[in-house]
């Protein structure tokens, strides 16, 4: 278990809403195309380990996939970890999560976001715990209050899921 600041636990602890891209941060970024038109991403299974254990152990919490990409992978692998909301060819993340907290009732300073890149910045600079993967663009980890050490798609997600149950005193099990 990594050893995380206070402030940045203090941040952490409100969170009822983890909000997250999924190019380079769920994933490595990579898409395969296929000859059919559809695409094929890896998936980190300690990633979708970390919802499950969010959603185990911090059931009160929400999730939400946000990307300005649209796959029908996506969706199954959303469905498949029981995501509460995806919203998919989104180009106005900030827009949309502002309505998504209004629709759940949850201030955007109990709003965990994680993204990337450049479209990320928007929701980045307002969320209550904004957080990226190390190998995120330069402007993101500027304005990010916590970059994991692991990078996308090889356990960022899973950090920042544990830094959230640490601070809210999660447990670690899924049983």
């Amino acid at each position: 278990m990594a050893n995380y600041s206070s402030k940045i636990l203090k941040a952490a602890k409100g969170i009822k809403l983890i909000a997250s891209d999924i190019d380079g941060v769920l994933t490595a970024g990579e898409i395969i195309l296929l000859p059919d038109g559809n695409e094929l991403k890896i998936w980190n299974v300690k990633d979708g380990a970390g919802v499950s254990l969010i959603k185990k152990n911090l059931s009160d919490i929400k999730f939400v996939w946000i990307t300005a990409r649209k796959s029908k992978q996506v969706e199954l692998r959303a469905k498949e970890l029981k995501i509460d909301l995806l919203i998919q060819n989104c180009r106005d993340k900030k827009s949309e999560i502002l309505k998504i907290a209004k629709k759940y009732n949850i201030d955007i300073s109990s709003v965990a976001y994680i993204g990337d890149d450049i479209i990320d910045l928007p929701v980045l600079k307002i969320a209550g715990l904004s957080a990226c993967p190390n190998d995120a663009v330069e402007e993101v980890k500027k304005v990010s209050k916590y970059v994991s050490k692991y990078c996308g798609g090889k356990g960022a997600f899973r950090d920042i899921c544990n830094l959230i149950l640490k601070a809210q005193d999660g447990k670690f099990t899924i049983a």
